[in-house]
């Protein structure tokens, strides 16, 4: 049986070396994680009391007072949450005196298996985060062994065997190779109270009789199964009730956002299909610049502009005029705007296009450069072309309502990213088209 441990205990340690397995180092957000594990170990266990004189299991003159390797364990674990489990686990003990020593020669074969509760200490106390690939797991509950002598001297009853129970107490720190394999220590204590028998495999004095003592110090490989991603000791379990107020923090975000005004012309953006009306021009229920002639000019703006020519008696009239149109398209008043990934113009937009349109019948000689854009979301090379081919579409629509080619210049001007890319009502603002004139 030893040697069948060791077998698969060298065989797991050696996949762990070699697995090619993509390791998620921060965990998942989630409520579905791995529960099952099973669990290999070899150690050292040691019989702490009682003995017979002359008979210990110690040497003085080493570290830790000699080292054997002298357990051998599988366990299963089951997470019944993210917090608390049950762990079953079945140990081969060869007890022995430590070589070079000054006890007497002795040997006890144990096998012991246990029933334990589980805790996970890393994520009762909510850090699971900042432990990262560590975890620290706490166990306790009901130990069972089978104790049989194998001393050959007089009164060590070699060939009778006990039945013995106790509690076992411990702790195992982990440490996370890859999703699903970790590595771990475990130092446990047990107490029996039905031991009959010394650790040398003689009966023990009364003073000490149904009372036993044992600790073990173990290394070994944990591995986790099941159809999720991670086992639960690793996952990043947000709480439900996180998760609601998560979820109506992003509710109110979403109304503040709605409720949000850009161009402050007194229309929600959720309700303004021209959200980039000019501050103090008149607009309807839907945020649209009121332009009852049609003639592309806002009536407001067109009645400032009226007045200011007829106000004004001196030759720059109608370079004041002009310069107004030109201030209004060069500073992205009059701007062109796209759904999501499409390259044409929303319908909204027409009136803009066709506010630039007038602009250049009415002046001949100006030339127009058309810049497009694209939100950050995405691959950025398609943003980058679909920017430019914005720019495009908008040129060839002015193209075929009669502006000579030669006048308009095209470009992408690639990713807008001045908004909250998680804001879907931001990200239409700069999905867009703008002008410049150059004369």
């Amino acid at each position: 049986m030893k040697q069948n441990l060791l077998t698969l205990f060298a065989f797991l340690s050696l996949f762990s070396a070699n697995a090619q397995v993509a390791v998620d180092t921060t965990g998942i957000i989630g409520d579905s994680y791995n529960k099952w594990s099973i669990e290999l170990s070899v150690g050292q266990g040691k019989g702490v009391k009682p003995y017979a004189d002359g008979y210990f299991s110690s040497n003085p003159d080493k570290v830790f007072g000699g080292l054997q390797l002298n357990t051998f364990g599988i366990g299963a674990r089951y997470m019944i949450s993210p917090k608390f489990g049950v762990k079953f686990d079945f140990n081969y003990e060869n007890f022995k005196n430590q070589s070079g020593s000054e006890s007497l020669e002795f040997e006890m074969l144990q096998y012991r298996s246990s029933v334990q509760g589980v805790v996970n200490a890393v994520r009762l106390f909510g850090i699971e985060e900042a432990a990262g690939r560590f975890g620290l797991l706490l166990h306790g509950g009901l130990n069972f062994a089978y104790m049989q002598p194998q001393t050959v001297a007089p009164g060590h009853n070699k060939g009778r065997h006990e039945w013995n129970g106790g509690l076992i107490v411990g702790f195992s720190p982990q440490f996370r190779l890859t999703n699903s394999l970790a590595l771990f220590a475990d130092l446990s204590t047990m107490n029996y109270y039905r031991q009959h028998f010394n650790w040398d495999g003689s009966y023990a004095e009364g003073t000490n009789n149904l009372s036993g003592q044992q600790v073990s110090m173990t290394f070994g490989l944990s591995y986790s199964f099941g159809n999720e991603k991670i086992h639960g000791d690793w996952a990043i379990i947000q709480d439900k009730k996180d998760k609601e107020i998560a979820e109506l923090n992003n509710r109110i975000g979403e109304i503040e956002t709605l409720m949000n005004d850009t161009d402050k012309d007194g229309v929600p953006d959720y309700l303004d299909v021209e959200n980039n009306s000019i501050a103090g021009v008149a607009v309807d229920t839907k945020g649209r610049m009121v332009d009852k002639n049609t003639n592309g000019v806002p009536d407001e703006l067109e009645k400032y502009i009226d007045s200011s020519i007829t106000n004004n008696n001196n030759s720059n009239n109608t370079t004041l005029s002009k310069n107004m149109l030109e201030q209004l398209i060069n500073e992205g008043y009059i701007a062109v705007y796209f759904d999501k990934n499409v390259s044409q113009p929303n319908a909204a937009s027409t009136d803009n296009i066709g506010f630039v349109l007038n602009y250049l019948r009415t002046n001949p000689t100006a030339s127009l450069e058309i810049s497009g854009y694209a939100d950050e979301v995405g691959n950025n090379a398609k943003n980058e072309k679909l920017a430019a081919n914005r720019a495009e579409n908008v040129k060839a629509i002015l193209v075929k309502a009669g502006i000579n080619p030669s006048r308009l210049n095209a470009k992408g001007a690639g990713i807008d990213s001045s908004v909250d890319k998680n804001s879907e009502y931001a990200r239409r603002l700069v999905r867009k088209a703008v002008f410049k004139i150059t004369n």
